[in-house]
């Protein structure tokens, strides 16, 4: 759980009061700055994952392919470890300095990283040095997105009519989806556009193209910072600071008090990390499954999850606005009942469409339109992009092995 949770000194922590509802004008504007903001960091630090198979080969020795991309992946789950104290350091510091300049300052830090990971030499020329610089720009990743995007949703919510504030932050809740839809298509993109044959802007790309999409961010990171700029402070965090009524060590008020610390486990073990468990399974493991398990192609896996994200999108506001009217915690247990429930039946499907084989109608016509060529395959070995089929077997041909063919 991230963010600036501010303990007020009410009656209930932790639960914004509002004597009068600051007016809904302007509110768009607030609620696009802080989006597009968060929806950056959101696809700076989702690149890294979406080219996980990349980096492997990069940034470790490739003589172990599979230690290489478990490798990899631990270095992307610790950006995750270190979110939750992303959210306490900044949130300490938004409450001392505001949440204007808070948000500058995760921006800076979270661009500022994945750019520098766009620079950093790979493991052929500097060694073991490589996966550590990494692993650092990581860490720094992590924490401004844990300071980021809980302190977005606080903005937008300080900023909130009263009985509007689950419609209004849910908007914050589609940049992390919006993040890594806009990373997958600069990936896919720059994919095919480094040459005009797209087998060697393929291979240009592994090489050294993976590191447009980080450098690409400072851009993005400039845009958003001018925006920021012009943000004022929230009017309840001002209102609390004129009066007083901040917390004067929010830390020591939320973990030392028993009312207080009750409220921080609720919200992470009752609903932050089941969530987790359910974005970060349906939306990015799911990636990871097409590829890995399913042998779905790069670009077909990375298209199959953004026609996902465009259809679920979506429903983050659709069910924000419905939470203001029937409560939260219902719509919770609902999406996690579904998912507990749907899941392994789901990604099971997956695995037994893709590794259906051929019909023989199909089989027939992509025989034939190989053997058109020139080249024999009986006793060849025919490339699928990362996967090889050795022979020619048509009772035992499975799609999953022969995506794109050509002879070796």
């Amino acid at each position: 759980m991230g963010g600036y949770l501010q303990p007020l000194k009410s009656k209930h922590p932790f639960i914004l009061n509002a004597t009068s509802n600051p007016p809904e004008k302007g509110l768009w504007k607030v609620i696009g700055a802080s989006s597009l903001g968060t929806l950056i960091e959101w696809y700076d630090f989702y690149i890294f994952g979406s080219l996980a198979t990349v980096l492997a080969s990069q940034f470790f020795p490739k003589e172990n392919p599979t230690a290489a991309l478990l490798s990899i992946l631990a270095t992307f789950a610790a950006g995750f470890v270190v979110r939750p104290f992303g959210a306490l350091v900044f949130g300490r510091i938004g409450d001392m300095v505001g949440r204007k300049y808070t948000f500058l300052l995760t921006l800076v830090i979270m661009g500022g990283s994945t750019f520098a990971i766009g620079l950093v030499p790979g493991y052929a020329r500097i060694g073991y040095a490589a996966p550590i610089l990494v692993l650092v720009l990581r860490l720094l990743q992590g924490l401004a997105l844990g300071g980021e995007y809980g302190g977005a949703a606080t903005y937008v919510a300080e900023h909130a009519p009263t009985g509007r504030r689950g419609f209004y932050t849910s908007w914050i809740q589609t940049t992390a989806t919006l993040g890594l839809f806009v990373s997958l298509g600069v990936i896919l993109i720059t994919r095919q556009v480094l040459d005009s044959d797209p087998i060697a802007s393929i291979a240009k790309f592994n090489e050294w193209g993976w590191r447009i999409p980080f450098l690409l961010s400072i851009v993005l990171v400039v845009v958003s910072v001018y925006i920021r700029m012009k943000m004022e402070e929230s009017p309840l965090f001002a209102k609390l600071k004129r009066e007083g009524n901040t917390a004067k060590n929010p830390l020591k008020e939320s973990f030392a008090r028993k009312a207080n610390l009750k409220l921080v486990l609720l919200a992470l073990f009752g609903a932050a990390m089941g969530q987790g468990v359910v974005w970060y399974t349906g939306q990015f493991y799911a990636q990871s499954f097409l590829e890995n398990v399913c042998h779905v192609d790069f670009a077909q896996s990375r298209t199959i999850l953004i026609w996902a994200i465009l259809f679920a999108t979506p429903f983050f506001v659709v069910f924000g606005g419905w939470s203001d009217r029937v409560g939260r915690k219902w719509i919770m247990l609902l999406g996690m009942l579904l998912a507990v429930f749907t899941y392994r039946p789901l990604f099971g499907a997956m695995e037994r469409i893709t590794s259906r084989p051929f019909g023989k109608d199909v089989l027939d016509q992509r025989e034939s339109s190989v053997m058109g060529t020139d080249l024999t395959l009986q006793g060849q070995n025919v490339i699928g992009h990362n996967h090889t089929f050795s022979g020619w077997d048509r009772d035992h041909l499975h799609w999953t092995n022969c995506r794109v063919w050509r002879p070796i």
